[in-house]
């Protein structure tokens, strides 16, 4: 079965590793390379193994739809794709398009499934390899596997530790079954879906004043990227590394109630969370004693103000 595979990253090189040795690559799709010279890691393992590397400026420009006719494959994946890639494109593989989604269709469709997942307090989560249609993550089902987010894991715990491994093993099962002549198509419930926004700068502000479990998922739902965003003493502060503490307090949510060398602990409603790394325009991500040293904060002060 030949085979174009759109992606890029770790992810997308895993993933080609994976395939190449069982079914016949014929190209690879990736974004331009960096200006600072960094090369994709999935154009790199493509190389290597001479494949041929197809990089549009955007995948609806007509070279992305004229190399892929040239390459004439059976079947297209994406894996970990960010542009849009036109319906015209995704038509073209005799058998179609698959994708992998790191949600349980239909929930949490869009960019970052993942954090809104743990910021919606999810207690389980998963990924979905779906039939490519012209909508955003509404198509047919092949195959879902769920796992579990624990109380206190961030977006990065999850996708590194759960949902990426999982997610280049369930790619290949999905092979195998279209290989097979075995690969359903269930259509998803669309009354039961939900989007969310891509969790970016826009929508990272902290509210401090939801319940303290929501002030604590939303840090660790922001957790590698892009980071709870409040202020302190006037300027913007990324907060990570947090803990949960139930503990009675009669302070303001987002005041300092203990400084030590662990970090910071912040009150929120009916608990306090402990906010142990830090982002700041001049200091970058530090650790909390580089924080606290360099900001002298005191117990009593407020984040948010």
């Amino acid at each position: 079965m030949r085979i174009a595979l759109l992606g890029q990253a770790a992810f997308g090189a895993d993933v080609f590793k994976a395939l190449q040795p069982r079914y016949d690559i014929v190209g690879v799709f990736c974004p331009p390379d960096s200006p600072k010279g960094k090369v994709d890691p999935l154009k790199e393992a493509a190389l290597e193994a001479g494949v041929p590397v197809v990089q549009p400026r955007r995948m609806k420009d007509p070279e992305a739809y004229e190399e892929m006719k040239k390459l004439a494959p059976d079947l297209a994946i994406l894996a970990f794709v960010t542009d849009i890639v036109p319906g015209r494109v995704l038509a073209l593989p005799r058998l179609g398009s698959i994708c992998y989604h790191p949600s349980i269709l239909p929930r949490h469709r869009g960019a970052s499934a993942i954090n809104w997942a743990v910021i919606d307090g999810d207690r389980k989560t998963g990924l979905s390899i779906f039939w490519v249609d012209e909508g955003i993550d509404t198509g047919d089902i092949l195959l879902q596997k769920e796992v579990d987010i624990g109380p206190d894991e961030t977006t990065g715990a999850v996708y590194f530790n759960k949902l990426y491994p999982l997610g280049v093993e369930a790619i290949v099962e999905a092979v195998d079954l279209i290989a097979a002549g075995k690969a359903p198509r269930i259509p998803q419930d669309h009354s039961q879906a939900t989007y969310e926004p891509p969790c970016d700068e826009k929508v990272a502000g902290l509210n401090w004043n939801q319940p303290g479990r929501g002030v604590y998922n939303f840090i660790r739902g922001c957790d590698p990227q892009p980071g709870a965003t409040t202020s302190f003493r006037g300027e913007t502060v990324k907060l990570f590394n947090a803990a949960f503490v139930p503990q009675a307090h009669s302070a303001q949510p987002g005041e300092i109630l203990e400084v030590s060398p662990k970090g910071l602990k912040l009150a929120v409603q009916e608990g306090a969370v402990l906010v142990s790394r830090f982002r700041t325009k001049d200091l970058g991500k530090v650790k909390a004693e580089e924080f606290i040293q360099a900001n002298n904060p005191q117990v009593g002060e407020k984040f948010g103000v």
